[in-house]
């Protein structure tokens, strides 16, 4: 049974609901759906009659679980609004009043001429709409107690138009890809432009119904036949499109439209919802509101929470069904009402972090250090040497920083990045800071189209870069002005003269806010898509201060910097910097003689290189000289960081740099450092009586937690599943969890990968899996995603792994699981070390397909794994990943595992060689 009516006190001839099904009358049968569509409860429906913005009486459809909810003697403790565009309906919001919340009433509206709604005979303009919006909810009483607004598409300047006059009652604010803006810069969506031109709109939105079909066949994945026929269900005739013909007449592109006043009075009036919690939830492959809205929006809302869905298109809760769940976690948790009613609307509670840490912390200002200005601060040996002094690139970062504030670039604007290190990017990067701006980094080491991705994700205002990188933006659909920097080239010094040459002053550096953002990085994508991740300037200021603390950087020591990102916080510290003759986004182009070089350069006391850098560096040490071997013996200090470093590689270093420590600062872009320590005086260590103990733990041991950090685990449950409290106990298997004023502010652009991350709040979730020992040493054991889930529990990689390379004969060896998850049988892929694949190394090529062990090796295998291993299988070499060259990308190994235990082909097998990812080296 239907529920049945409940009067109002408001009640009259203007406010008569009209029931649907179940036994109840209905006066006005075109006002409901005529069937049943999938998803859709048609006791949600119900025909209400209310004025329009004349006053004249129509009848509107509506999804309201009002009447539910006082049926069941409930009242409401807030109210949802929903709003759809064109040419949708409130069906788009089915999934959203199916979920609500106990004490959440959904009020989702079809527009008049819209949805199940009475046509009109004229078009209904936006401010027509909006009246006719707030007359309705007037007529629905929603206003009686707290509500918030959700809206998509044009749905969107209606329900803010509308929002704007009830600011005092509104909690939140949740939009879909929608605009109240078009940016002049940009010319309008091609698709609408296409359909509202004269020729075309009467053809395409209302004889037929083109438009209409054409908007749920813009989702990704495609949606099923029976709900792209229940969004069209409404719009069967040419009367019944006649008002998406007008609404797409009625967007205000020109000046003077009729209704573009109204828009921009929505757009200038935003300001007023500073104070009210917003949320976007965004597909950035719509091609009718793409990430240009998205970037408008933030201006006008610069306090938004964001959940992008990478691939998603117009309809992203329609491809995104998860994104509904999201639209109520974030209603439960950051509008009052959910703050009030948080219990009742299923906020998830967290575990106690304990007090935040007191902010009285070191921090290093993103600025040249100018204590000598004579030294040089930037030494770039690539093609020839450069160089320039600390005081001769302060005076051009200040200069560029005017260039750029004179070519439109204001503080607080995302700017990418895209020029090699060397000079140019360093200054880039001190004048982007100088300015205020925001710096966007994204290392080319990603790949190209992975690249792409992630800059767009990050929506600059502004890209600088080289010329064939220009044109990757452009073909990837980065967003932002261009700027063309060519190293050597002319264009930087012609910047600097553009800025010298102005009047304009550059912000106060004092009055540079502390918490605003300063960075955008990306994460290696090792486990998924490269997430961006925003640090503050007081973020950089205090991870620079932990590096100069934790390796004594202190001014006037110099450092070869062969991994990226620590070259440019060198002039910050006073330290000189050179990038060596390699290819930086290949760290596997190091060469023994190359390091050399870089040494004498500079007389450098410290190297920082990749693992993969340092491999290569060993492999061709037979090519140096005693010049060079001299070379080498001068640093103090050998830094490695980006995936787990072998003892026997360091020590194979220390004979090469027999002077230098060799550190392994154990960390990730989200918080670098964490911890670190010596492998090889750990290892020797170990060897002795005193540290005879630490030959019973399991993992990779990166020592204990530099200064100002705290570490905690969450332990795993017997399904690989982390704890929401945190331990210290000694010998606890779960994730790394780590609190310190150098952990990122949040990642961009990812609402539920930043709540999912900040547990408890203040702490960062690594998604890596280890423990602590008695001596408050942290020993990882692998990631959270690569945990294997047997019958028998939780097994990691890393201990496994660590005893099978003990075996003789094994050059390399990973551990994968083939199965479903909780049932997932061990599979040791084994490279043994007559079969290294040298070629495949090299130039990607497959070394041959892999096989089972022979008996020999299988049994040694099992006997010393130490956990039962269904299968021994050989390959020549196992994929990495392409930023560092030294992750193991084990997601390909385990399908590629799959596919040989389950008898495929060998041709099969071959192609699955070659897709999977390059570089091939071994690697661990």
């Amino acid at each position: 049974m239907g529920p049945t009516a409940h009067p109002r006190s408001t009640d009259g001839p203007l406010a008569q609901r009209i029931h649907g099904p179940a036994g109840r009358a209905v006066t006005d049968p075109p006002g409901l759906p005529r069937r049943d569509l999938p998803g859709l409860d048609r006791a949600w429906s119900q025909v209400v009659v209310a004025p329009d913005a004349e006053g004249t009486p129509r009848h509107w459809h509506v999804l309201d679980t009002g009447p539910l909810l006082r049926e069941r003697g409930e009242e409401p403790v807030a109210t949802l609004v929903c709003v759809h565009g064109n040419p949708t309906w409130s069906y788009l919001w089915r999934r959203v009043v199916a979920s609500a919340p106990a004490g959440w009433r959904v009020v989702a509206v079809d527009q008049l001429g819209m949805g199940w709604s009475e046509r009109t005979a004229e078009p209904r303009s936006l401010p027509q709409r909006i009246e006719d919006l707030d007359r309705l909810t007037e007529v629905l009483g929603v206003l009686d107690g707290p509500v918030a607004v959700l809206a998509h598409d044009w749905g969107g300047p209606i329900s803010l138009g509308w929002a704007l006059r009830h600011v005092e009652s509104l909690v939140g604010v949740v939009l879909t890809n929608t605009a109240v803006h078009q940016p002049a810069e940009f010319a309008p969506p091609a698709a609408i432009r296409l359909a509202r031109s004269p020729g075309l709109l009467a053809q395409v939105c209302r004889r037929t119904p083109a438009f209409v079909r054409a908007t749920t066949a813009l989702s990704l994945p495609p949606l099923p036949r029976e709900v792209r026929d229940a969004f069209a269900a409404p719009y069967g005739t040419p009367g019944r499109r006649a008002a998406v013909a007008d609404f797409v007449a009625d967007i205000p592109f020109e000046t003077d439209h009729p209704s573009r006043a109204a828009l921009d009075a929505v757009a200038e009036g935003l300001t007023a919802l500073a104070e009210v919690p917003a949320l976007l939830v965004w597909g950035p492959r719509d091609p009718v509101f793409g990430e240009r809205y998205l970037d408008d929006l933030l201006t006008r809302l610069p306090h938004a929470d964001v959940q992008r869905y990478a691939g998603a298109s117009h309809l992203v809760l329609e491809d995104r069904p998860e994104g509904v769940g999201v639209v109520w976690r974030w209603l439960s948790e950051r509008t009052p009402a959910g703050e009030v009613h948080g219990a009742a609307a299923g906020a998830d509670d967290v575990a106690d972090g304990g007090d935040l840490p007191p902010d009285d912390v070191p921090r290093v200002a993103i600025r040249v250090d100018t204590r000598d200005l004579d030294a040089p601060a930037v030494v770039e040996l690539r093609g020839g040497r450069r160089s320039v002094t600390f005081g001769e690139l302060d005076r051009l970062a200040t200069d560029v920083a005017r260039g750029l504030l004179a070519r439109g670039v204001r503080p607080g604007d995302r700017v990418a990045l895209l020029v090699p290190p060397g000079v140019e990017l360093t200054t880039l990067v001190y004048a982007v800071w100088r300015l205020g701006a925001v710096v966007v980094v994204a290392d080319a080491g990603l790949g190209l189209a992975r690249l792409g991705t992630a800059l767009r994700s990050a929506g600059p205002a502004h890209v600088v870069g080289i010329g064939r990188a220009l044109r990757l933006a452009d073909l990837t659909r980065v967003p932002g002005s261009r700027l063309r920097i060519e190293p050597g080239g002319e264009e930087l010094d012609g910047l600097a003269r553009q800025g010298a040459a102005t009047s304009t002053e550059l912000p106060d550096p004092s009055a540079l806010r502390g918490d605003a953002d300063g960075a955008v990085l990306f994460t290696s994508g090792a486990t998924g898509p490269p997430k961006g991740v925003v640090y503050t300037r007081d973020g950089l200021g205090a991870q620079v201060a932990l590096l100069r603390d934790t390796f004594g950087l202190a001014p006037g020591e110099r450092l070869v910097a062969a991994f990226a990102p620590f070259a440019l916080y060198g002039p910050a510290l006073g330290l000189t910097g050179v990038v060596p003759d390699m290819d930086v986004t290949a760290p596997h182009t190091l060469t023994a003689r190359g390091l050399a070089e870089a040494v004498a350069a500079v007389d450098a006391t410290v190297v920082f290189a990749a693992p993969a850098a340092l491999r290569n560096v060993v492999t061709t040490a037979a090519e140096a000289g005693d010049h060079d071997r001299a070379v080498l013996a001068r640093p103090r200090l050998v830094l490695s960081a980006g995936a787990p470093v072998p003892v026997e590689l360091l020590r194979q270093v220390r004979e090469l740099l027999p002077a230098a420590a060799t550190h392994t600062p154990y960390g990730m872009t989200e918080v670098l450092p964490v911890a670190t320590l010596d492998p090889v005086v750990a290892a020797d260590e170990a060897l002795g009586a005193a540290g005879a103990a630490d030959r019973d733990e399991a993992g990779v041991c990166v020592g204990a937690p530099v200064a100002r950090t705290e570490l905690g685990i969450a332990p795993l449950d017997e399904h690989g599943i982390p704890a929401e409290e945190l331990v210290t106990t000694p010998g606890v298997v779960g994730e790394i969890v780590v609190r310190g004023p150098h952990v990122k502010n949040r990642y961009d652009r990812l609402w539920t990968n930043q709540r999912a991350s900040d547990r408890p709040a203040g702490w960062h979730r690594t998604g890596d899996v280890g423990h602590l020992d008695a001596r408050g040493r942290l020993w990882v054991e692998g990631r959270l995603a690569h945990v294997l889930t047997t019958p028998d529990g939780p097994v990691t990689p890393y201990p496994v792994e660590q005893r099978l390379r003990s075996l003789g004969g094994v050059a390399d060896v990973a551990l994968v699981g083939v199965g479903p998850v909780g049932t997932q049988q061990l599979v040791a892929v084994v490279v043994p070390s007559d079969r290294v694949g040298i070629a495949a190394r090299v130039t990607g090529a497959p070394a041959g397909p892999g096989r089972l062990a022979d008996g020999d090796l299988a049994r040694a295998v099992r006997e010393t794994a130490g956990v039962p291993v269904a299968a021994v299988l050989v390959r020549d070499w196992l994929p990495v990943d392409v930023r560092h060259a030294s992750k193991v990308d084990r997601s390909a190994l385990s399908a590629w595992a799959a596919g040989v235990l389950h008898g495929r082909t060998l041709r099969e097998r071959v192609a699955d060689l070659v897709r999977d990812r390059a570089p091939r080296t071994r690697s661990r």
